[in-house]
């Protein structure tokens, strides 16, 4: 049953956001549901600073859902290079074309529509039926599930199943009647800089006075974080061949870790690497050297990559082996590449070229003052 301060919820947020609301972000104020959708899409699990650089070069480069459609999915890997959680790039680029040839080209405007679309699920769906087509819905992204677990003292990590129907269940009966789309900015702005995961700023709430978790002093426990399981290890080794300035690069399988994209040959354990550049690459390895260790974390486990640096030179063959890529130092920023991958290839190609010429590399002090310049 909702109490009268309940009904008042939507009112102060509204309020607090005529005042305090974010306007900056280069996605506001469109009602365009392709530039909505992807800011959407991008902004699940990153934050705004590292997404609008992302979202105005992909604009620039595919200006509207036709465009995007028409793209082969391997340039929209390669814009989508570094932000990570590549599924998401994957599902916007099937999206597009599933809009394309079962909708007309139209976006559809019914939330449960547009939530069978792939990689948009429910909370994503209402906001840009909410923002671009006056629905009036509800959402629940993370700053939403923060906002509504302290203040009205929801416990229970949100992503349990009852959890999750609890808040549904409060976020669509404190929808207003009017003005719904100034209501779910409202409650997107509160919770990413007032009741923000760490030091919220609770003196700054229009809700405070009325805040469960304020009230109960529990503020640091809700919403309740997700139970931890140690994360479990991996390390493989890959190979960094370098071929007239050229480094080798495979095609990632379209799903799993870095669906995709593209990344250097993993070395099997049981595998010498002369051996395997020779079977199955059809390299002649030579000199090979161990680069330092790069660490990655993903959500389900932590990586290690052993790189191992080589030059090799190719067997005369009559076609590039499908899936292999030599790609020279300058072809490397606008390849669809993992961040790991591109930072360990910096570092190779740096090492290669002083390897390479040694007088390229800094002079010694003693060096230089032995020749008696200062």
């Amino acid at each position: 049953m909702r109490t009268r301060a309940d009904e008042g919820f939507a009112a102060s947020l509204i309020a607090w956001h005529r005042q305090h609301g974010r306007r900056d972000m280069p996605w506001q104020g469109t009602r365009n549901p392709y530039e909505v959708w992807l800011s959407e899409i991008m902004l699940q699990q990153t934050q705004v600073a590292t997404v609008i650089p992302y979202y105005q070069k992909f604009l620039a480069r595919f200006p509207d859902l036709a465009d995007l459609a028409r793209a082969p999915v391997e340039q929209v890997m390669a814009l989508w290079s570094g932000l990570g959680y590549y599924a998401r790039a994957r599902n916007l680029h099937r999206a597009a074309c599933v809009v394309m040839n079962e909708h007309a080209g139209e976006f559809p405007r019914d939330p449960a529509v547009i939530g069978k679309l792939p990689g948009i699920g429910p909370s994503t769906a209402n906001a840009i039926a909410v923002f671009c087509f006056g629905a009036r819905a509800a959402i629940l992204d993370g700053n939403v599930k923060r906002v509504l677990c302290r203040r009205f003292g929801v416990s229970g990590f949100p992503g349990e199943k009852e959890v999750d129907r609890e808040l549904w269940r409060l976020a669509e009966s404190l929808l207003p009647d009017a003005s719904v789309d100034h209501y779910i900015q409202a409650q997107m702005d509160l919770g990413a800089t007032v009741c923000t995961r760490s030091k919220p700023l609770c003196t700054s709430c229009p809700q405070s006075k009325l805040c469960v978790a304020r009230l109960t002093d529990r503020v640091g426990e809700l919403p309740q974080a997700k139970p931890r399981k140690p994360l479990p290890s991996r390390e493989t080794r890959v190979l960094v061949m370098m071929e007239a300035g050229r480094v080798l690069l495979l095609a990632r399988p379209p799903t799993g870790i870095w669906g995709g994209l593209m990344s250097l040959p993993e070395l099997p354990e049981d595998s010498e690497p002369g051996d395997f550049a020779e079977s199955v690459l059809g390299c002649e390895l030579h000199s090979v050297m161990e680069l330092p260790p790069i660490r990655h974390v993903f959500t389900h486990f932590r990586l290690t990559l052993h790189p191992l640096l080589g030059e090799v030179r190719l067997r005369p063959r009559a076609a590039e082996t499908a899936g292999q890529h030599w790609l020279a130092h300058h072809e490397l920023a606008d390849a669809a590449l993992p961040s790991p991958i591109r930072k360990l290839l910096a570092a190779a190609f740096s090492k290669s070229f002083a390897a390479a010429n040694p007088l390229a590399r800094p002079k010694t002090r003693a060096a230089t003052e032995k020749k008696g310049t200062r």
